[in-house]
């Protein structure tokens, strides 16, 4: 019989909704050892949790209180989706309650709030604990990865890992909180992307030991939504070069840019060795590349996928693949591990991965407003 684990959402908005579907069409897949079961809901704007009530047949608590749904015992565990400013408080006080965790990125504003949601970590070790990531879950990203740990590399050229986005080109655009350095963090975009382009890279074992970062704010105003006009006080765009150190020494080259003209929703993995490359984009969701050069002619092979997914579904294997259908594979990892499983090779963001981001990206902040190249201090 399949387990049901039956969650709790704080924080119901676009990835809260996007869970929602995800756990409606879990028939999608199959043979899964869990599926999630949404019971209660919690958030400050009653739209959003009443679209839940309307939606979601599973729901029996709504409420505004958070702690009132950690209170209840009918939750087993959370998927938290709050501003960044309010992870180390509400991360914390889910795992104090006994709640198993999936909690969005970055997992704490800044380095000292996420060494706060690591230390509730160390003091709950029964409580599962990952970080939201789903774009490495598309077909052509598993491809690339699959290549690279099948196969001798070479000597390791360069890895470009990108999240692009053109959400903020028009200057006309209201400021919301994640213009704002007391919710969304100093980070600004990287700590918005930075975890979509660090999590291929850190589960390759590719950690940078320095890092130089270029960091661009291009809109340095924003409409208030009231008729006037206030500070958009974070970064718009960073471009981050690391060494790492090992493999022979490389450069990695992370692009978290929130004003990248012609990008709707762009992630992109590139790997360059001497024997062996790869790459893959959503802007070409169907298509992956790869190079296998002996001497001869180097010659990029496409391949076309369908719905070749990590976790078998119902499609067809001809099918296209889409946004959604990453998220639910990210999901599906996450119960599955969850539930005794091994993600079928290819689990979600842990704790550990989380912290590593944190270091880069307090580095390449540094890096980037001084005009130096900072090493990276990562977490003992």
């Amino acid at each position: 019989m399949t387990r049901v684990i039956r969650f709790g959402v704080i924080g119901c908005g676009l990835m809260g909704r996007e869970f929602a579907s995800s756990a409606a069409r879990w028939l999608h897949l199959e043979n899964t050892r869990a599926r999630p079961e949404i019971v209660a809901v919690c958030d400050l704007n009653t739209s959003l949790t009443d679209w839940f009530s309307s939606n979601v047949p599973s729901v029996q608590q709504v409420t505004q209180d958070y702690h009132a749904l950690l209170a209840n015992p009918d939750v087993d565990a959370v998927y938290c989706a709050v501003p960044h400013n309010l992870h180390d408080t509400i991360y914390p006080d889910i795992l104090a309650a006994g709640k198993h965790l999936l909690g969005e990125k970055p997992f704490g504003m800044d380095a000292a709030a996420n060494a706060r949601i690591q230390a509730a970590i160390d003091a709950h070790p029964k409580c599962f604990v990952r970080c939201s990531s789903e774009l490495p879950y598309f077909p052509g990203a598993q491809k690339v990865i699959e290549f690279i740990r099948s196969g001798d590399l070479g000597e390791v050229i360069e890895v470009e890992a990108a999240f692009l986005h053109s959400s903020d080109l028009n200057p006309d655009k209201p400021i919301n909180w994640k213009r704002m350095v007391d919710v969304n963090g100093a980070y600004g975009c990287m700590g918005d992307l930075g975890m979509h382009v660090l999590h291929v890279p850190l589960r390759l074992g590719w950690k940078p030991s320095s890092v130089s970062a270029s960091l661009v704010n291009r809109f340095p105003t924003r409409p208030d939504g009231k008729g006037g006009t206030v500070a958009s006080e974070t970064w718009d765009n960073a471009t981050i070069t690391g060494h790492v150190s090992d493999h022979g020494g490389f450069p990695l080259v992370l692009k978290t840019w929130r004003v990248a003209p012609g990008n709707s929703n762009t992630w992109s993995i590139r790997v360059l060795g001497t024997r062996r490359s790869a790459m893959f984009s959503t802007k070409n969701p169907r298509q992956w590349q790869f190079m296998e050069y002996d001497g001869g002619a180097q010659i990029w092979q496409v391949e076309d996928l369908g719905f070749q997914s990590l976790f078998p579904a119902i499609t067809g294997a001809i099918f296209e693949f889409g946004f959604p259908d990453a998220l639910q594979q990210m999901w599906a990892a996450f119960v599955d591990e969850l539930a005794g499983g091994d993600a079928n090779g290819f689990h979600c963001v842990t704790p550990g991965e989380a912290a590593d981001q944190h270091a880069i990206l307090t580095a390449a902040l540094q890096a980037g407003m001084t005009n130096t190249v900072q090493d990276v201090a990562y977490p003992i």
